[in-house]
C-alpha cells in the first residue's frame, strides 16, 4: 500500500465522481435508514461527522433539523460539498478526523461507511476514538459503521476476494494479513476494452479490536447491529453500527 496515499485517493476526479444520486450508498434504501438513526442518537443535540466527504449524510441529517459540523481531509471532496450547502449551514474543518479539532461540543460523533478503516495504523485509529471523545459532551455517543473482514473466504495461499461482481463492475479486495491491511479495487467497464480502476488503502478492524480502542478512549460500547435499522448482529453479519457512549 506504499504506493497509495490518501490525499492522492480522494482527489479532484474522486470527487466529481463520488456521488451517485438514488443509487449505491446514495440508495434511499440505504440512506433514509443512516440518516433516521443518527438524528434518534443525536436527540435534538449538534453532531460532528468525522469525514463528511460530499455531505452525503450531513446534508440530509441537517435536513431533519440535526445541527451537523464536518471534519474533512480532501479539499475536493469539501468542494464538492459546497455545491450543496454553504459553511453556514454545515461548517467543515479541514483535517484528518484522528487530529483536527472542530470548536463547541457534541452530543453525537460519528463515522459512517467503514471511514475509520482509511487510517492505515492502529495508533491512529485509537487516537480517532480519542478525539472523538474530547468533542463529545458527558453522555455523548460515538458511531462507527464498519464492515466485517471477509478472512474466512480467504484460502490458505490466497490473498484476494472478489466481493462484488455485477454488469459494468467487479469489486475486489487484496489482504496483507501481518499488517491488517486492504486495497479495495474497483473495475468499471462498458462494451469497450477500456476500464478504470479506483484504488482505496484500508485497515480492517475487527469488532473486538475496536471495543477495546473504545474503551482506551473512555467509551463503553452501548450497542451493536448489522444494520442501520436494527437486526440483530451474528457470525454472518457483513458488516456492523456500533454506538459507543462516554460515561453521562
Amino acid at each position: 500500500m506504499s504506493d497509495i496515499r490518501q490525499d492522492e485517493t480522494w482527489d479532484a476526479e474522486t470527487a466529481a465522481q463520488y456521488d451517485t444520486p438514488g443509487t449505491g450508498m446514495f440508495a434511499p434504501e440505504v440512506l433514509d435508514p443512516t440518516v433516521e438513526r443518527l438524528a434518534e442518537l443525536a436527540a435534538g443535540g449538534p453532531a460532528l461527522e468525522f469525514a463528511v466527504g460530499t455531505g452525503r449524510v450531513a446534508v440530509p441529517l441537517a435536513g431533519r433539523g440535526v445541527p451537523v459540523t464536518g471534519i474533512e481531509l480532501s479539499e475536493p471532496m469539501i468542494e464538492r460539498l459546497r455545491t450543496k450547502v454553504d459553511e453556514a449551514t454545515i461548517p467543515v474543518v479541514v483535517g484528518d478526523m484522528a487530529t483536527a479539532t472542530a470548536s463547541g461540543e457534541y452530543a453525537l460523533v460519528y463515522l459512517v461507511f467503514n471511514t475509520i478503516s482509511n487510517l492505515l495504523t492502529q495508533a491512529e485509529q485509537v487516537a480517532c476514538f480519542r478525539n472523538a471523545a474530547r468533542h463529545l459532551a458527558p453522555g455523548g455517543r460515538f458511531v462507527i459503521e464498519l464492515w466485517v473482514p471477509e478472512l474466512r473466504a480467504l484460502p490458505p495461499g490466497r490473498e484476494a476476494t472478489v466481493w462484488l461482481t455485477q454488469p459494468g463492475y467487479i469489486g475486489l479486495d487484496t489482504y496483507d494479513l501481518l499488517r491488517q491491511h486492504v486495497v479495495s479495487h474497483h473495475f468499471r467497464f462498458d462494451g469497450s476494452r477500456q476500464a478504470s480502476l479506483f484504488r482505496s488503502p484500508h485497515r480492517y478492524v475487527w469488532p473486538a479490536e475496536l471495543d477495546l480502542m473504545g474503551q482506551l478512549a473512555g467509551f463503553e460500547l452501548e450497542s451493536r447491529h448489522a444494520d442501520w435499522v436494527g437486526a440483530e448482529f451474528t457470525a454472518e453479519s457483513r458488516s456492523h453500527v456500533s454506538v459507543y457512549r462516554l460515561p453521562g
